[in-house]
């Protein structure tokens, strides 16, 4: 099998698409479940998969027809019910099983669905694997030839998800929250159990908002998405109720990000300042080192050479901080070293022999701990010592993805922007990995503002729009990484 071989259906993190639409329709889905389990058959007669969804109401007809898939091929199913995506990580490697697979398209609107896949390792599955199952995708599930003993079996794991609470918890027996108030943003997803358990068993009084999922209010107005945007709602929550802070999580809890006592974001730039300072004070730190993409803050990089930290600067996306974080695991035999990696959405990696994937409520835990270690009088005060740079990211939606370098127009108005913006140090232009649109970054030196970083993003963002054929007034927005919130489009 040629390894260059492009994937027809498996993107930078599983398969994507609107429910409704191919391939996120029962049929292809009950294939999918059966080429998932034929491949993991050739290690295992029948491989055990833990499956487990958010809280999404498409999820439930998604599990059903991957369940019938997989039991064809005679693989054993755990159902977790609604579960985290690190906690069906967790149970993985907690459990033995061959396989994990959780339905869920994570901060994406609800209309959105997924399915990703984890091998025994709770790692993504190599490219090897998934254009194995790709090979067999197009073929009809035949059963015809199949014995009775073939076909595999359901079990109910819903009392197993106590294990991971219990991790979660049990990794801290010094940890003592009392004293401590949290307003939880759980974005109606699949944190609205298990956060509040967690932080309570912990000692934390918790206010909890967006805990009350319907099926279709997933990620709607709440989450981290959301409250990177407008964190003024969670900021006079965390006014009223007298709150330390607030934590928000995304809707398959793999992301965090805080809102300090000021109203502003802690995101995950911050989370990374803080946690390599906690750890390296530790000794730690894995290699002394911090992984994050080339999305992160420039005052990140500032911060980490003060301190004698390495930084390996990787492409966005996850799979490159998880692959730069395996290969400084290698020959590690210390399990109280902690390899610290992440990106500025919150989706922070804390990977250890027991830990592979991402977890905003470990994360979340771990910030808090480092909080308290370094007894700042605010969570404000201790974000502030970052200094962020002026950076702005746009976001923008494109009806195809038309290669820049055969976009003369947008070609000139980056050059426009560098001839301008003196002060400029960064601008990194791409197309998201799993949505129709396009992604920008600017960030400059304190000659500039983010609302004047803004107005170059919404021009060049528009040049993209337009030389692809774009609707003009299509979606396109502008967000403050320095300081949380939307800018305003220039009138």
């Amino acid at each position: 099998m040629k390894m260059d071989q492009k994937r027809k259906y498996f993107g930078t993190d599983g398969v994507r698409g609107r429910v409704g639409q191919p391939p996120l329709v029962p049929d292809f889905v009950t294939r999918l479940g059966f080429a998932a389990g034929t491949v993991l058959s050739q290690t295992a007669a029948h491989p055990t998969f833990m499956i487990g969804r958010d809280t999404r109401q498409s999820g439930e007809m998604l599990q059903s027809a991957l369940t019938a898939g997989l039991l064809a091929a005679g693989a054993t199913v755990v159902d977790l019910g609604v579960i985290t995506t690190p906690g069906i990580a967790f149970m993985v490697r907690k459990l033995g099983a061959e396989a994990g697979v959780v339905i869920s398209a994570s901060h994406n609107p609800v209309d959105e669905n997924g399915i990703k896949f984890f091998n025994a390792s709770a790692l993504k599955l190599d490219l090897e694997t998934e254009l194995a199952i790709e090979a067999l995708l197009d073929l009809p599930v035949d059963l015809t030839a199949a014995q009775a003993g073939q076909f595999g079996h359901q079990m109910d794991g819903n009392a197993l998800r106590e294990f991971y609470v219990d991790h979660l918890v049990d990794e801290h027996p010094d940890l003592d929250l009392q004293g401590m108030k949290l307003v939880l943003d759980c974005a109606n997803g699949a944190a609205s159990w298990y956060a509040p358990q967690v932080f309570s068993r912990l000692g934390a009084e918790v206010v909890v908002i967006h805990a009350s999922p319907t099926g279709v209010n997933i990620n709607e107005k709440a989450g981290s998405e959301h409250v990177r945007r407008h964190p003024e709602e969670l900021s006079r929550l965390i006014q009223e109720y007298d709150a330390d802070f607030g934590l928000v999580f995304d809707g398959d809890a793999d992301r965090v990000i805080f809102v300090d006592e000021a109203g502003n974001l802690v995101d995950g730039d911050h989370m990374l300042a803080i946690l390599a300072d906690y750890f390296q004070s530790q000794d730690r730190l894995l290699g002394d080192t911090v992984v994050s993409t080339s999305m992160r803050n420039g005052a990140l990089v500032k911060f980490f050479t003060e301190r004698g930290i390495d930084f390996i600067e990787t492409p966005v996306g996850d799979k490159y901080v998880m692959a730069a974080l395996m290969e400084l695991m290698e020959g590690n035999l210390s399990p109280a070293q902690i390899g610290l990696g992440g990106e500025q959405s919150g989706h922070i990696i804390l990977m250890d022999g027991q830990n592979a994937t991402g977890d905003g409520l470990r994360s979340a835990i771990y910030v808090i701990r480092a909080y308290l270690a370094s007894k700042p009088d605010t969570l404000a005060q201790m974000a502030e010592s970052i200094n962020k740079y002026p950076q702005v990211i746009a976001s923008a939606y494109v009806n195809e993805k038309i290669a820049f370098d055969r976009l003369e127009s947008v070609a000139d108005c980056q050059s426009n922007i560098r001839e301008v913006l003196t002060g400029l140090t960064r601008l990194n232009l791409r197309y998201s990995g799993t949505e129709p649109k396009v992604r920008l970054m600017l960030e400059a030196d304190n000659r500039h503002s983010e609302a004047e970083l803004a107005l170059h993003a919404f021009a060049l963002c528009e040049a993209v729009q337009e030389a692809t054929g774009t609707p003009a007034g299509s979606f396109l927005e502008v967000l403050n990484v320095t300081r949380g919130g939307l800018l305003d489009r220039p009138a």
